[in-house]
């Protein structure tokens, strides 16, 4: 996608090359099982186990499928969908509505009690664009920030920067006066997360997924160059459950950042209205969903009672 004439015809031309590499590895590797998760590797490798007669699925985290998955959807025995929306792309006897696998950091929270994000009278805003940042997230940040962090004194911010960024926006937070933690990597996002009254991020499959588990209210800034604007429609399905607010980068500036946050903040009650819609698209089991359905297909016999290893208990 987006290579022009030339790299499509490359691309086609490829096709049977790529086709016998997906057989051959399937036969020295002795698979029984192909999970496709989208993109361009994908589709090549799904239909040669259907070639081979090997049991092979799919696993679409957005809301809304991507071409490969699409593609391939006749090919396989399940799709694994994330949300209910992106159903009417496949076969609705061969979809399940199951979530999206999660680390088992994040399942480990969602299974304690809830309990308050900071001190009471506290308001801790979580600020990520993704694992390496984002520029517009964090020009707006520095932009709107300090003037609203003087107006609200109790109310801290974690900033993961990215590593490019992030003597850009320490030095803005420094000129401004203004005590921000700003990091250019988070290493444990399920504490951030948690830690959290209200979190501004991106709008990727797994960050919607982790927002879900942990129950956190949200401010997202879907990737405007995400191919099939997936982002926005993953931000949609929260904005419409009542668990976001949607800003478009189109419409990003520092003040309707802070005028975002400042709406969800005002109000106590709709912080809280806010997650608990969150929670209600929250799916703790995907992993181990996804996992029985696998040995099913191949007629392995598994113990239901036991847990499978891909989630942990």
């Amino acid at each position: 996608m987006g290579m022009g004439l030339l790299g499509m015809v490359k691309g086609l031309c490829a096709m049977p090359i790529s086709l016998w590499q997906c057989r051959r590895i399937l036969r020295t590797r002795h698979a029984r099982l192909v999970i496709g998760v989208g993109g361009y590797t994908s589709p090549m490798m799904v239909v040669a186990a259907a070639i081979s007669g090997i049991a092979r699925v799919i696993l679409e985290p957005n809301a809304n499928p991507g071409m490969a998955n699409k593609a391939v959807g006749p090919f396989v025995q399940r799709a694994f969908l994330a949300f209910d929306s992106a159903a009417a792309s496949f076969d609705r006897a061969k979809v399940r509505v199951v979530g999206t696998p999660i680390r088992r950091e994040f399942l480990a929270r969602a299974r304690q009690e809830p309990m308050p994000s900071s001190e009471p009278g506290r308001e801790h805003v979580l600020i990520f664009g993704g694992s390496q940042g984002a520029k517009a997230i964090n020009s707006a940040a520095i932009e709107g920030l300090p003037e609203l962090m003087k107006q609200r004194p109790r109310m801290t911010v974690t900033h993961q920067t990215g590593e490019a960024d992030y003597a850009r926006v320490t030095e803005a937070y420094r000129r401004a006066g203004v005590s921000v933690i700003a990091t250019p990597f988070l290493y444990d996002m399920p504490s951030a997360i948690n830690a959290a009254d209200l979190v501004v991020a991106r709008a990727g499959a797994m960050t919607v997924a982790e927002l879900t588990t942990c129950g956190k209210p949200a401010v997202l800034i879907p990737l405007p160059t995400a191919i099939y604007d997936h982002q926005m429609k993953n931000a949609r399905v929260l904005e419409a459950a009542g668990a976001a607010i949607v800003l478009p980068q189109a419409d990003l500036t520092g003040a309707r950042l802070t005028n975002a946050i400042t709406a969800v903040l005002d109000d106590p009650a709709r912080v809280k209205a806010m997650g608990a819609a969150t929670v209600t698209l929250r799916r703790t089991d995907a992993a181990e969903s996804i996992v029985r359905e696998c040995y099913a297909l191949l007629g392995d016999q598994h113990d239901v009672n036991q847990p499978l290893g891909a989630t942990g208990s």
